[in-house]
């Protein structure tokens, strides 16, 4: 008796139309959103990269200065600081200049005679050194560039205000920061001690290869989704448009989704779905012992229905059960009168689901099946689909207990492919194994798939399973199958899927 398709709730309805309308919205924006992250990404990465090149433009002038000046450390001060202040002069951002003699300043561009020790350890990589201030301006950052040779050094001071300034004009909209050491600087010229920003948007750090520095860029907190709302509105806009278009059609949808069911309890009661019979041969002697019964839609208007356009409907509406056993029930009718005349049992394979191993109603259909031939004439074989998992409950072990006692015998379909198939032979006492066509399809082709082939041959050998190869298309992977011992082979070399009728002519003629 068909079973009755379960009419949707309001809610229900009303929740998978939201979702159809939020689901292009959802995707849409989260792609926008990697997209926004990698432009910032690009644009904190480009901005670094140009304030690295800068500073060391600066850098190259300041160190400049040092190495001219070095060779006069030692000199008088009186003697030498012209030549100080002419290199403050003539060399841009350069602020001052001093003399070092055995780790002590002496003479200074700002003051003349000056003293201060120094302590080289304080300057990263003994050159670098970025400062808080001097007394002449305490509240304005130095960064500092010292060189030495032996007691006799030579330091140039470049100004906060340049590297801040550099840091905002470049930055602009992004947030740059210029870290020496444990020291940082930010384009408000602020110094800083301690561990770097943390940008929480984008951040990239970028060390010089030329001086011991480095710099740190990144965007605020919320950065991606302003760039988004200035950058994208009409891609925004588009999104809520197909967002309604698709909600619009679930709507709709679902409005007509009591229809196929409808119909296809109609097409069960007309017998539209059919059996067409595919031949299984032996794989030494290449004789038919057998068929796989395969569900096809007679449809009267539409014509012939591909399985995939209505099998998975069909299993989610509950109707798989009431066709398959239509399908058995026709199947008998259409072979079980040359049963006599089978020399040996004929193997008939019947696709099984999940649904049909959540109850004892299958151990009758496959009773009544069977006694519709001639005693010992036919081998019924189970294939288990994966479409659905079938699981191993009590109900499952049962069934399948009473199906070997009456000779009925159970396969893995598509072996090697299903997510499940090793857990069915562990769980389940199966008797044959259905190498999927894709493995077949690669014999010659592709090396991995001929490796995975040989092992799924290797495993059904030592379990004792017998095999049955489906998708066999050519004489070479006909012959590689018959070398490796596979029992069974089916594919079109050997016949086409094609209605009963056809099949008893053409097994009549073979």
């Amino acid at each position: 008796m068909p079973l009755r398709a379960k009419p949707r709730k309001h809610g229900l309805r009303t929740s998978v139309t939201l979702a159809s309308a939020l689901l292009p919205i959802v995707l849409g924006a989260g792609i926008l959103y990697i997209q926004a992250e990698r432009t910032l990404e690009q644009s904190t990465r480009q901005t670094a990269e140009e304030a690295l090149r800068q500073f060391e433009l600066m850098l190259d002038n300041t160190a400049q200065a040092a190495r001219e000046l070095l060779p006069l450390a030692g000199q008088s001060c009186i003697d030498v600081n012209l030549a100080l202040r002419e290199q403050v002069t003539r060399r841009p951002f350069v602020r001052s200049t001093n003399l070092v003699w055995d780790d002590s300043i002496y003479c200074s561009s700002l003051f003349g005679d000056y003293h201060e020790k120094i302590t080289p350890g304080d300057y990263v990589g003994g050159r670098l050194l970025l400062m808080k201030g001097n007394p002449v301006t305490p509240n304005t950052a130095l960064l500092v560039y010292r060189i030495s040779d032996g007691k006799r050094g030579a330091m140039s001071t470049l100004d906060g205000y340049h590297l801040s300034n550099v840091l905002r004009l470049i930055g602009r909209q992004t947030l740059l920061a210029l870290h020496v050491g444990p020291n940082w600087l930010t384009a408000d010229g602020q110094f800083h001690e301690g561990e770097t920003p943390d940008f929480p948007v984008a951040q990239i750090q970028l060390d010089s290869s030329r001086y011991a520095f480095g710099v740190e860029a990144g965007f605020p907190e919320g950065e991606t989704w302003r760039y988004m709302s200035s950058e994208y509105p009409a891609l925004f806009s588009l999104l809520i448009f197909f967002g309604a278009v698709a909600g619009f059609i679930g709507h709709v949808l679902q409005k007509r989704s009591s229809s196929p069911t409808h119909e296809m309890k109609r097409a069960l009661e007309a017998l539209e779905f059919v059996p067409y019979f595919q031949a299984v041969v032996h794989g030494d002697s290449k004789k038919v012992s057998g068929v796989e019964v395969l569900m096809r839609w007679n449809h009267p208007t539409e014509g012939l229905v591909r399985p995939d356009l209505f099998i998975p409907f069909a299993e989610h509406s509950g109707l798989i059960v009431p066709m398959t056993r239509s399908l058995m029930q026709q199947t008998a009718a259409l072979l079980a009168p040359l049963s006599a005349s089978f020399e040996e049992p004929f193997h008939i394979g019947i696709n099984i689901t999940a649904q049909h191993c959540q109850s004892l109603e299958l151990i009758e259909d496959c009773r009544a099946f069977l006694d519709g031939f001639a005693p010992g004439s036919v081998h019924l074989i189970l294939e288990l689909t994966e479409r659905e998992l079938i699981e191993s409950t009590a109900i499952t072990q049962q069934l399948f207990d009473q199906l070997h006692g009456l000779g009925v015998k159970l396969a893995i379909d598509d072996f090697g492919t299903g997510h499940s198939s090793l857990g069915y032979l562990r769980q389940f006492s199966v008797d044959f194994l259905k190498i999927d066509q894709s493995f077949v399809a690669m014999i010659g082709i592709d090396t991995l798939s001929s490796h995975i082939l040989d092992t799924i041959i290797e495993l059904a050998h030592k379990l004792g399973l017998a095999m049955v190869a489906e998708g066999v298309e050519t004489q070479a992977q006909s012959e590689y199958l018959t070398d490796h011992n596979v029992n069974f082979l089916q594919g079109y070399l050997y016949g086409r899927p094609m209605p009963g009728a056809d099949f008893i002519s053409a097994l009549s003629g073979h």
